[in-house]
């Protein structure tokens, strides 16, 4: 193999607009988890099949099944043909891009040639397509799906995508799809309890199904909105709609399961979980809407007095809970590690619930050694050991070094309420036991100082200087914030 021709290629392979050149590589995701997602979205016969196939591709790619993966993009190209043939050549652009890298790690240089000039003939078609590729509407849309199916640190580059693919075409009902479902998702991880604003997936989700009245995921989506914003009636009939447009569709189940529990009805939720799970068993998702219908059962078992009497049913019964929950928490995050954090964290609570307290450490003491994990996922972890801290430990000052370490990180989140909330509780409380504590008033200061209140801060900084004279700390911040006014 020739080193300059090899060269040669990888600069050409670089200009292309595929899986291979896009964000998401190797140490950003669980390989694994994704293939089991991306076979179980091939196996129910959803929409867009050539976008997985082709993420599926680059996948086994990734993990050094080159064959594997060829054979994954003819099953893409064999699908664009099939239900895209008129504008199949607007569509494979991404396909010929992964044929030309796989080929490329199989030191089939000849292969990836006949790939790139394919590429060169469609893209010559493109007034702005420069040689290899073409920046349209499809490889924007399909970069991002694929975003949006790899990692919550890519949704934000996902919406840009879908906005860019809906400039050129904005009534395509694929990218006002995708647009929707991202805005979706990002409204979930940043939405603070107090915020009741009109949601822009709402409107977005309503325009989807202007576009097509049958999609049964836009309308479990929306009703999921509805339910947020109090307009549980139509949220209830889009539900029973969707289910009786696509009942065996495990996306539409799980997410009609979730309004359900929401509404109370925990049994039919489970019922239907249980249903989806028969079709997608290794479902981390599925696990963990049903170990979240069984918590919450055990959290309403748990206010029976009897539940903590060995003689009682209701004893055995809170027993068989905390096993289930556990069962299904556990299956939820063992193949997703570095991912699923929320369902590490609720396995950990429900270990905290039944004194398992060890467990429970061990657990949140891995999460903290955590690298390059969504600062949604930090905050929540640091609010969660900050909680098991104040009340299993009862260490008020381990406490609140979590809680600060989560309202450290300016991310918009519920959590940095909640931990702002607990520390205002711990710091004025040890104000009133002791009105001479100057941590308390220390902690105050940092509080007010992160939220940019700086004559608040400078006031408590002031006060926890005179009764700790000399504490640097402070000091600093102290002149750090009269330097900044």
């Amino acid at each position: 193999m020739s080193n300059t021709l090899k060269d040669s290629l990888k600069m050409k392979l670089d200009q292309l607009q595929c899986h291979f050149t896009w964000s998401p590589q190797k140490e950003n995701i669980d390989l694994d988890d994704m293939k089991q997602r991306l076979q179980d979205i091939i196996q129910v016969g959803v929409k867009y099949q050539a976008i997985s196939y082709n993420q599926l591709a680059f996948v086994n790619c990734l993990q050094g099944n080159c064959e594997e993966a060829i054979q994954t993009l003819k099953e893409a190209e064999k699908f664009l043909r099939e239900n895209h043939e008129h504008e199949f050549e607007k569509r494979i652009v991404v396909t010929y891009g992964n044929y030309a890298w796989v080929y490329y790690h199989m030191g089939q240089l000849t292969e990836v040639q006949s790939y790139l000039d394919k590429l060169e003939t469609i893209c010559k078609q493109f007034p702005d397509g420069s040689r290899y590729t073409a920046m349209i509407p499809e490889v924007y849309g399909e970069k991002g799906w694929t975003l949006l199916k790899s990692s919550r640190k890519y949704y934000e580059e996902a919406m840009e995508c879908f906005k860019k693919a809906l400039e050129e075409d904005p009534d395509d009902t694929e990218w006002n799809a995708g647009y929707a479902t991202v805005l979706f998702r990002l409204e979930g991880f940043s939405s603070t309890p107090e915020s009741r604003r009109p949601s822009e997936s709402m409107k977005q989700l309503r325009r989807v199904l202007e576009l097509d009245p049958d999609d049964s995921v836009a309308m479990v989506l929306l009703a999921l909105k509805l339910q947020q914003f109090n307009q549980k009636e139509e949220g209830l009939k889009l539900i029973e709609q969707a289910l009786q447009i696509s009942p065996d569709l495990p996306y539409v189940i799980r997410y009609a399961a979730k309004f359900l529990r929401r509404e109370g009805d925990v049994k039919k939720s489970v019922k239907l979980l249980k249903k989806a799970l028969e079709i997608t068993p290794n479902s981390t998702f599925l696990h963990h809407q049903i170990g979240l219908c069984y918590r919450n059962n055990l959290f309403q078992l748990n206010k029976n007095p009897g539940s903590k009497n060995p003689r009682n049913p209701a004893f055995q019964q809170k027993a068989e809970l905390i096993k289930l929950c556990k069962y299904h928490f556990e299956k939820a995050f063992e193949h997703r590690p570095l991912t699923f954090i929320t369902a590490q964290l609720d396995f950990a609570g429900i270990c905290s619930l039944n004194e398992e307290y060890l467990k429970a450490e061990e657990i949140y003491s891995n999460l903290l050694k955590l690298k390059d994990i969504h600062p949604d996922n930090k905050q929540a972890i640091f609010l969660q050991v900050g909680l098991f801290e104040l009340h299993h430990k009862r260490s008020e000052s381990s406490a609140i070094t979590h809680f600060l370490e989560g309202l450290k990180i300016k991310n918009d989140s519920k959590e940095r309420q909640y931990c702002r909330t607990n520390l205002r509780k711990i710091a004025t409380r040890q104000i009133d036991r002791n009105p001479k504590d100057s941590k308390a008033f220390g902690v105050l200061g940092f509080m007010h100082q992160l939220d940019e209140e700086k004559c608040e801060a400078i006031e408590c900084f002031e006060k926890a200087l005179q009764l700790d004279h000399g504490n640097e700390e402070y000091l600093s911040a102290l002149c750090e914030l009269r330097l900044s006014i």
